[in-house]
């Protein structure tokens, strides 16, 4: 998603000047309402991590969220929540109107697990086997999705008692298949909004949050403008000609020819495009191919990614990508085919500057100025972007570091990932102060 120049220096003016760039009122403290929130966040933290841990026992994977599902559902529905669900296949939206006027404020809170083979030793660790691709594999929330939608579950909970000075409605979005879809299916935030997520009523600011084992608990991370990148996958088949391992002069090695066009492409962003303007990752992660150790297979199959914050370049690369892999193959006698996926292309994730601005004290009033930074752009992706792309919207990071050296922190996405707890009450307070704080928003 490209930015020209003005449109940059105008995000970073109105992030300067705040909320009085666009002629609001600065939330007021509201200190009754603010320290009702604290107060029943604290009462119902015990809930929320039996939640967590409860969803982190029996994960689920992409449009297969069934239980974790029919768990919200019950929750909301005895809350009194208007709910609907099954909305791109297992997803939830929940309405609760204020008993005062105000804006309409989504949350988004996504609740697929990955497959990933749990390695930490805790009394709830997943024992939970699905298969993937044809291959079972362990499923583990190694992504902090359980924390998620624990900490929405209990955001609702809270509304719910607050709902006599509640300035405006609620809108909770309980999504599938964030971290990616099965083959051929479509889901995610993208068919959300298709199935009509922001209608009747249509929110008026989209707010998310997401566990960062970058950060220790009780720290907070934000940034203006451009967020996280836009994602792709691809698939290649290089396609070659069968014969003897012991002989390989009589067909086409699509093993070697593979090689080949992995290492060629590592060339497009090291050699070809100009980071220096906008970052780019291009990772290839499946390389599958032959069954013996004698035989030359007719083909090999890659699957890659491409990570980028930009559409110019994107589009670049993906150009690239196809000419590379198609001469390389070529070139020895063999062939390459290049297939993109459109249902798993994400858009980049860019937060409203003057949205952020407005809710940067909404942070720093729960965890403490000095606890909440600036982090820098990221190369993963959310598909919240879809959503924050349809009406302003803030996607912060909630620290879940264990308290141990750096060095023994296990990242997203690893079997070893580990959640401090301590985190989420951080988390549950910073997206309801931000949700109430920009229902309060005055024009002057």
């Amino acid at each position: 998603m490209s930015l020209s120049c003005k449109a940059v220096r105008a995000g970073i003016l109105l992030f300067a000047l705040g909320p009085f760039a666009l002629g609001l009122a600065t939330p007021a403290r509201a200190a009754p309402l603010h320290d009702a929130l604290d107060r029943e966040a604290k009462a119902i933290e015990s809930w929320m991590i039996a939640w967590r841990r409860d969803i982190h026992q029996n994960p689920e994977l992409g449009n297969r969220e069934v239980r974790t599902a029919a768990l919200v559902a019950a929750h909301l529905r005895k809350l009194g929540y208007d709910v609907r669900e099954k909305v791109a296949t297992t997803g939830i939206v929940a309405t609760l109107k204020g008993a005062k006027p105000g804006p309409v404020i989504a949350l988004r809170a996504d609740m697929d697990a990955l497959p990933v083979t749990e390695e930490v030793d805790l009394p709830f660790a997943s024992k939970i086997k699905a298969m993937w691709r044809g291959r079972e594999t362990g499923v583990m929330h190694a992504c902090g999705h359980d924390t998620h939608v624990a900490i929405l579950m209990a955001a609702a909970e809270v509304f719910t008692k607050l709902k006599g000075e509640l300035p405006g409605t609620v809108k909770l979005i309980f999504q599938p298949a964030e971290e990616g879809l099965p083959p051929g299916e479509p889901g995610g935030a993208k068919q959300m909004l298709k199935e009509g997520a922001f209608d009747n009523p249509r929110p008026d600011a989209v707010l998310g949050l997401h566990a960062s084992s970058a950060l220790p608990a009780g720290k907070i991370g934000y940034r203006s403008g451009p967020r996280n990148a836009g994602a792709d996958v691809f698939r290649i088949t290089v396609k070659g000609r069968q014969t003897h391992g012991a002989s390989p002069w009589r067909g086409v090695d699509p093993i070697v020819l593979a090689s080949q066009v992995v290492l060629g492409l590592q060339t497009i962003v090291s050699r070809q495009v100009d980071v220096t303007t906008s970052p780019a990752v291009l990772t290839i992660g499946i390389f599958n191919g032959g069954n013996r150790s004698n035989i030359i297979p007719d083909k090999v199959d890659l699957e890659g990614t491409l990570r980028t914050q930009d559409m110019e370049m994107r589009n670049f690369i993906v150009k690239r990508v196809n000419e590379t892999a198609e001469g390389i193959a070529k070139g020895g006698g063999g062939e390459a085919v290049v297939e993109w996926s459109d249902g798993d292309h994400v858009i980049p994730l860019v937060n409203n500057p003057s949205l952020t601005a407005r809710l940067l004290p909404s942070l720093q009033r729960v965890a403490g100025k000095d606890n909440v930074s600036e982090v820098p752009r990221g190369m993963a992706y959310d598909d919240f972007s879809f959503f924050s792309k349809e009406v302003p919207g803030f996607y912060f990071n909630v620290g879940i570091a264990p308290n141990v050296p750096r060095a023994q922190v296990a990242p997203n996405h690893s079997p070893r990932f580990m959640v401090d707890e301590a985190g989420l009450i951080f988390g549950l307070r910073a997206i309801m102060h931000a949700t109430v704080d920009r229902m309060m928003e005055v024009k002057k």
